[in-house]
């Protein structure tokens, strides 16, 4: 679960991060970083793909400054991964309300 989240350091199962992330069920990976900083590109999540989740929460930053082009979402949508993209306070919120019963895998930028 989620703890908290501020501009730049979120708290998860009482670890703190201050980088961009990606939280899978039973890991974090603490090294995200996206090959055209704020425009998420397919192969920033290939690793998710390739995991296959029910839904993928992707947190656009405190201002919502990461761009999620709709074609990615359509591409996710076609291969059955439900796409929420919500600025990262409330991707966080989703993630916790969503993270008990579905296979849920949230790709989080902490920062802009």
């Amino acid at each position: 679960m989620i703890q908290s989240y501020n501009f730049g350091k979120i708290t998860i199962n009482e670890n703190s991060y201050n980088s961009d992330l990606i939280i899978y069920k039973n890991e974090i990976n603490d090294k995200w970083w996206r090959k055209e900083g704020h425009n998420l590109c397919i192969d920033d999540i290939q690793e998710i793909i390739n995991k296959k989740p029910d839904i993928l929460i992707i947190g656009t930053g405190a201002y919502g400054l990461m761009k999620v082009p709709p074609e990615l979402i359509n591409y996710l949508e076609k291969i059955n991964i439900q796409v929420i993209v919500k600025k990262t306070k409330e991707a966080c919120v989703e993630y916790n309300k969503l993270c008990q019963d579905k296979h849920v895998i949230a790709a989080l930028h902490l920062t802009c």
